[in-house]
């Protein structure tokens, strides 16, 4: 018996690195997952992952950034498990300069991935999970606990020089999760958010400079200089940077019973560093 059993989750950007441990931790306890990535292949690999330790999950294909895949997302759970209990809003990269040299492309790329994606994908909920507790109330049955779990970074709290579009999503999606805290606490829905430090991932394990990714066509440098990250490992009381699997495990901890009164919080996940 898992923690999650039955739960429906869906979880943005579950291809890859972070966003691929968490569907791996929700499905092992238990969770039914539907995995999203923009691409075919590295949602089959997390889902063959899920199926191979005896988990359930199906595939939403898509940027969450297309019109409409925020219904589709939602929908896929519906029909394929039943309902919705789990929302974790993930998906995301980072496309840095400093503010002279960004242009507006880079600004609205990384706040619609960012801030407006998790909010249509919130407004894609909303029908569903009112209908549901109508549902229990009218039954005289409980109404179960629901969670969202958006995610933020240090760079949305302190922000970050180079980032001030991706600092300006991260601090939104902050202010997002208090609304939606607010608005839906009549639904039993508790909304926090996780904020990472430096966590191991592609995308900063890459040669800082000398590696790309390809989103929608575009060719996007990633990569941290080795000895940068070798100096802010030092920075990090823990002495080390984080794993996907340790920033799989902070969410994990807003989707468990024992925090049902927890709502509205941002836990940052930064081995004691948090500035």
């Amino acid at each position: 018996m898992g923690t999650l059993d039955g739960k429906v989750a869906i979880v943005s950007g579950s291809g890859r690195g972070i966003g691929r441990e968490i569907a791996l931790k929700l499905a092992s306890e238990g969770a039914l997952v539907v995995v999203n990535d923009m691409d075919a292949d590295p949602a089959k690999e997390t889902l063959a992952a899920i199926e191979a330790a005896g988990g359930r999950a199906v595939p939403c294909i898509g940027s969450v950034t297309e019109e409409g895949f925020a219904e589709r997302f939602v929908q896929t759970a519906v029909d394929e498990f039943g309902g919705l209990d789990i929302i974790v809003n993930n998906a995301g990269y980072t496309w840095d300069s400093v503010i002279q040299k960004m242009t507006d492309d880079q600004w609205d790329a990384i706040l619609d991935v960012h801030l407006k994606a998790p909010f249509r994908i919130l407004r894609a909920a909303q029908p569903v999970i009112s209908a549901a507790v109508k549902r229990a109330k009218e039954a005289g049955e409980p109404v179960p606990c629901r969670k969202v779990v958006n995610i933020s970074s240090l760079a949305g709290t302190g922000g970050n020089a180079g980032q001030a579009n991706y600092s300006a999503a991260k601090a939104g999606i902050l202010g997002l999760t208090l609304a939606m805290t607010k608005e839906w606490g009549r639904y039993n829905v508790t909304v926090n958010a996780v904020a990472y430090g430096m966590i191991r991932t592609r995308l900063t394990e890459a040669p800082a400079g000398g590696s790309t990714i390809d989103v929608q066509g575009k060719e996007i440098k990633v990569g941290v200089n080795p000895n940068l990250l070798a100096a802010m490992e030092q920075m990090i009381p823990l002495g080390r940077a984080g794993t996907p699997a340790d920033a799989a495990g902070a969410v994990y901890l807003f989707c468990i019973p024992e925090s049902d009164y927890i709502s509205g919080q941002t836990l940052i996940c930064g081995g004691g560093f948090n500035l």
